[in-house]
This record gives structure tokens, sequence and C-alpha cells, in this order.
């Protein structure tokens, strides 16, 4: 029964920004073995310099040109345009365990959820997190926890698995265009798709190919400034939903 082929269309969202080093191998970690309807993968990249759109089409992959800067922005012009039923997200740096893909989406349609984030702190592997970037983790996560009371223990992973339909609920879209957006998006799925429709699972953890562009006293700060800003309901749309235009 666990063999049985699901019938959903599943798009992958992968954001971009320089990481030919990985992207191959990011794509090629999730099995393209008919365990679902359609399986197909949308590279949403941030202008890079190197050949990671090329890398990623000879992959496979739909590539869309995001001139607008933001790993948030990235994503929210992802899941505007990607077709499949159900929207799987993952970092191209090969951190995320593709192989678990097929049984995330499984436990996601078996359990009649509509979202489902990843737990990397549970599972993490030596060298997965270190020093400051564990450190910071802990803090983000912690402060979430006490602020929102939701129940999720990672507030920074950014593998989710969930159907593209809960974003006909606008007050479940996500707004910043920046980083927070992952800590927002757990906190509007809890929040407007309820607790018994939502699930943290944990995955493993891994370290990253290549290297981060990453600012990570700025982005961490970013992030914390958010979750109170955020509490006191001061969030505001920072730029539009979808895409400007469709490009590359």
């Amino acid at each position: 029964m666990d063999n049985e082929q699901l019938d959903v269309n599943v798009t992958v969202v992968i954001p971009t920004r320089n990481e030919e080093e990985a992207i191959v191998d990011t794509i090629k970690s999730v099995p393209n073995d008919g365990w679902c309807k359609n399986l197909s993968f949308l590279v949403v990249d941030g202008n890079s310099s190197d050949r990671t759109r090329e890398l990623a089409r000879d992959a496979g992959a739909e590539v869309y040109v995001e001139s607008r800067r933001g790993y948030g922005r990235a994503y929210k012009t992802g899941f505007s345009i990607a077709q499949g039923d159900v929207i799987v997200t993952m970092d191209a740096d090969c951190t995320y365990p593709g192989e678990e893909v097929p049984r995330l989406v499984r436990e996601l349609i078996d359990r009649d959820l509509e979202w489902i984030t990843c737990d990397r702190l549970k599972r993490a592997e030596e060298g997965s997190m270190p020093g400051l970037h564990g450190f910071g983790n802990w803090v983000l996560s912690t402060t979430a926890r006490l602020l929102y009371l939701y129940g999720i223990n990672d507030s920074q992973s950014g593998m989710w698995v969930f159907r593209k339909s809960i974003f006909k609920d606008e007050r479940v879209r996500p707004k910043h265009d920046g980083m927070p957006l992952s800590q927002e998006f757990k906190i509007r799925a809890r929040r407007y798709l309820g607790k018994e429709k939502t699930m943290e699972i944990s995955v493993p953890y891994r370290p990253r190919v290549g290297e981060a562009e990453i600012n990570t006293w700025g982005d961490g700060l970013l992030n914390l400034r958010f979750l109170f800003t955020h509490r006191l309901g001061l969030t505001r749309q920072v730029t539009p939903w979808g895409p400007e235009e469709l490009s590359e």
C-alpha cells in the first residue's frame, strides 16, 4: 500500500543564488520513480553569476529568474507560479533530505493535512549548524515559541510540504521579502489552518555544500525584530505576491 502512486502533482520549489556546486545533487536527491502522478522542479534564481541556472535546466528543472532580491521574495514568486497541487520547498545546498520527500507528501495526504514543516534541530548532523548558527537558531526558535505558543520546535526550517490551495485564504500568505518569511509562514499556517491540519516532522539536516550567501548577524537580528513586530501586528506587504513577469 505504501508503494501505491499518489494521485497528486508535486512541485519542488528551490530558491537559488550561486549554487552551482549543489543544485544538481539537490534536484537528484528527490526520488523521481513514479511515486506521484507528476513531479516537477521550479528553481527561482536570484540572478546567479555562476552556472546555477544552466545546470538546473540540464537536471530537468524549470528556471524562473527573480530580479527582485530576497529569500522571501523568491518563495512568494515560486509559490504563485508553481503548478503542483502540493508544493515542497528545499534549499539548494544539499542540507535537506530530498529522499524524504515522498514520505512527507504521503504523510500530508494520508493524514489529510494542509501543511507540514520539518524540524532540523532534533536530527541535525555534526557540522550542519556550527557555533553561532546553532545558537542563533536556538534563540529565534525559543523566542518564537514564547511569543506565539504555536508548538513549533524549529522556527527557521526552510523545508515545507503543503497544498497550494491553502493560499486561497490570503491570511495564510506570508508577506515578508526577506529571511523572516520562513518563521512568518509557520506562524500564519498554525494560526489560520489550525493545529489539526498542520504538523511538524523531524528530518535529518546536513552540512551545506558550497558557500553560503547569508549575513549571519544581519539576518539573525532581522528575524528577531520581526518576531516582535509581527506579534504587534506591524507586518506589511513588502512587494506583491506574484512575479513581475515571466522571464528565462
